[in-house]
């Protein structure tokens, strides 16, 4: 990768973790006390990343830090970037209560300082992807064209996986589901309620309408990659996110809806694949167990070190 295609990492970390019961980010799932970031940090090192952002909350800087950011010190540039309900466009003036954040899409634009000057990916930090996923996000950052911004239009990336991979025994999940085509994304539809039911899989479209799905289907799983540009398309996508919403106390603006938006209006071009590594995450505490035991097994098949923290602080 050359200078003109730094590549930089942003990992969603400002999630409240109530339906797991505590900070999952930085709950230990590795047998020397790693977490999934860690693994996913160990895989976007090996790609090429130079940076990396943690967006989370304020008051999480310091256990943040301690127990995750100051490994990566001469590891990987670490930067923090903070979502707040009150970081709004200047155009928007909000009295109303709110306690959860705005969702993924603000989450993503509450990083613009950080990231205005570089293509950057895209991850949860409570999910596992694998080194194949970081290796395809550092090459579809390469292949970003700024002459597209300059005719008023972005290209992205999105990797997506196989619902059936997605889900929890533990309770439901909520997905994008994504229509792709000749290797475009064509669509992106937020699902909740995802669960499997009496040996099916039900969920609740966008609309509310319940549905059987098949487990074929291609969800997001929030690994995106966007140039810097992508931040003025956010940040109108808030404003209009505020104008229309039903309920600005509950609603959030979900970053895959936002993209939807843009490839509807003929506004951006995203490159679409389907991953080659399992996807492994925890919902819900008790899926903690059968992710240990996944990356266990890797480990065992030589796939990461058994002591990945001890490799990254050497």
């Amino acid at each position: 990768m050359t200078s003109d295609h730094m590549a930089s990492l942003l990992v969603l970390a400002a999630g409240m973790g109530s339906r797991y019961g505590g900070l999952k980010q930085v709950d230990p799932v590795g047998p020397n006390g790693e977490t999934l970031m860690d693994y996913s940090l160990h895989d976007a090192i090996k790609a090429g990343f130079s940076k990396v952002v943690f967006l989370i909350r304020k008051e999480m800087h310091e256990v943040f830090h301690q127990q995750i950011g100051s490994k990566y010190i001469g590891k990987i540039d670490v930067e923090y970037a903070y979502q707040s309900v009150h970081d709004l466009p200047e155009e928007i003036n909000f009295s109303g209560k709110r306690e959860k954040p705005w969702g993924t899409g603000h989450a993503v634009w509450c990083a613009r300082d950080n990231l205005a000057n570089s293509s950057f990916a895209v991850i949860n930090a409570d999910d596992f992807y694998g080194t194949a996923t970081f290796r395809e996000l550092i090459s579809s950052i390469s292949q970003f064209d700024q002459k597209e911004f300059n005719s008023g239009k972005i290209c992205g990336a999105i990797i997506g996986y196989f619902l059936n991979e997605t889900l929890s025994d533990h309770g439901s999940v909520s997905r994008g589901l994504c229509k792709i085509k000749d290797g475009k994304l064509r669509s992106v539809e937020e699902w909740t309620g995802i669960a499997r039911s009496n040996n099916r899989i039900l969920g609740k479209d966008s609309h509310g309408n319940n549905h059987q799905l098949f487990g074929d289907e291609i969800v997001s799983m929030n690994v995106w990659a966007f140039p810097p540009a992508v931040f003025s398309f956010l940040s109108a996508g808030i404003f209009h996110f505020f104008e229309s919403s039903s309920n600005l106390s509950t609603d959030e603006f979900y970053l895959p809806a936002a993209v939807d938006n843009w490839i509807s209006e003929g506004r951006a071009e995203f490159n679409a694949g389907i991953a080659k590594c399992k996807w492994l995450g925890v919902t819900y505490r008790e899926d903690k167990p059968v992710v240990s035991a996944a990356i266990s097994e890797m480990i065992s098949k030589g796939e990461y070190p058994a002591s990945l923290l001890k490799k990254n602080q050497e």
